[in-house]
């Protein structure tokens, strides 16, 4: 099987509602979706959503990573393609990742292949900020079956810590907690808010301080009534391995975007484990493309909440058969294979580039 085209969508999804981070507020969702096709009609499909402020890319620099990169592998079979992509994944993490899952789909990476039914709990975002609003969406929350509830802190630390604790009195064991800073505190304020937490409920809290500021995720670390969970530190088993040496890292989040694809991804949760910390999974700014199969990867990896929940977001779904969403979990039926429908493609699609090898080359086996 050889790689005989490659086709770059680059899409622009708007927003059920804004989507609020402590860095920024997505209004929709942008991400670059890449076609690989062999020679006898097999296609596969792979996601990079480049999201600004939370990784050193930039789409326009993705986009033509993609481009140079979709002209070096074509012709080329689809195994070789993939391990020259991984071998450079490092300089585009994310852009690569939607080439080589593009990749391991064309194959038939089994992973994705779903033999037996699956019901995986996903975490919802927690956006009220006020006690009447805050009891509110906990008791809805509760009726659409969720569980697990995500509280973006990291801009004020005694009014997070005001919201916080209204959240755990209103959700009264009900719920599980994660909170997030997404590198909004400095080592002080971080310090001071992880140290005043009541942990009753509160799973865990994620990434503190800044991505490379180590010592400063450690100092918070050490002082936390909470275990720490490292998210935008994390790129690859390097970082895996470093955050296991600190005291009070307890989880780390993994992305199939940020790992490289299927094969890194699996490794990645491995070493989590094997580390001694709890692997947490999932992208809450993916499409359905990329929630699909970071839900394959979770259900034999994978014992918490996914965040996965990205596909609950835009408002138009990319699968002609849209992933199914009951009672708090994203199921996947047996033999489900998704097909992305090519009308949404192209109703948000900002641009595309196609490239194909020469007939001769992809004959060759």
């Amino acid at each position: 099987m050889r790689v005989a085209e490659i086709i770059l969508h680059r899409l622009k999804l708007p927003l059920v509602t804004p989507y609020r981070l402590s860095y920024r507020v997505y209004e929709d969702f942008d991400p670059i979706i890449v076609e690989a096709r062999d020679r006898d009609g097999r296609t596969g499909w792979g996601e990079g959503h480049i999201s600004p402020g939370h990784t050193f890319e930039t789409i326009e620099g993705g986009w033509r990573f993609c481009a140079g990169e979709a002209q070096a592998i074509l012709g080329r079979p689809v195994d070789d393609a993939k391990a020259s992509l991984e071998a450079i994944q490092p300089r585009s993490p994310v852009a690569a990742a939607a080439l080589i899952t593009a990749l391991e789909m064309l194959a038939g990476h089994p992973v994705l292949e779903i033999e037996a039914p699956a019901r995986l709990p996903l975490l919802t975002p927690f956006n009220a900020t006020e006690p009447d609003d805050i009891e509110a969406e906990v008791e809805a929350r509760l009726d659409d079956g969720f569980r697990t509830l995500k509280i973006k802190v990291g801009k004020d630390v005694d009014a997070d810590l005001a919201r916080v604790a209204s959240v755990q009195a209103a959700a009264r064991g009900r719920a599980t907690l994660r909170l997030d800073a997404n590198r909004g505190f400095d080592r002080a304020d971080g310090c001071r808010f992880a140290a005043a937490l009541d942990p009753d409920g509160i799973e865990l809290f994620e990434q503190p301080c800044e991505s490379k500021d180590w010592d400063a995720n450690a100092a918070v670390a050490a002082v936390s009534t909470v275990p720490v969970m490292l998210d935008e530190s994390i790129y690859g088993v390097d970082d895996i391995e470093r955050a296991a040496e600190i005291p009070g890292i307890g989880f780390i989040k993994l992305k199939l975007k940020k790992m490289g694809g299927l094969d890194l991804l699996s490794r990645g949760l491995a070493r989590i484990r094997d580390l001694g910390m709890t692997p947490v999974l999932g992208d809450g700014v993916s499409t359905e493309l990329g929630c699909w199969m970071e839900a394959c990867v979770a259900r034999g990896t994978i014992g918490n909440a996914g965040e996965f929940n990205g596909f609950l977001k835009p408002k138009a779904r990319l699968f002609v058969e849209p992933l199914r969403f009951e009672g708090g979990a994203l199921v996947l039926d047996q033999g489900f294979r998704p097909e992305i429908d090519r009308a949404v493609l192209e109703a948000h699609r900002l641009e595309v580039a196609r490239f194909m090898a020469p007939r001769a080359e992809t004959a060759k086996g």
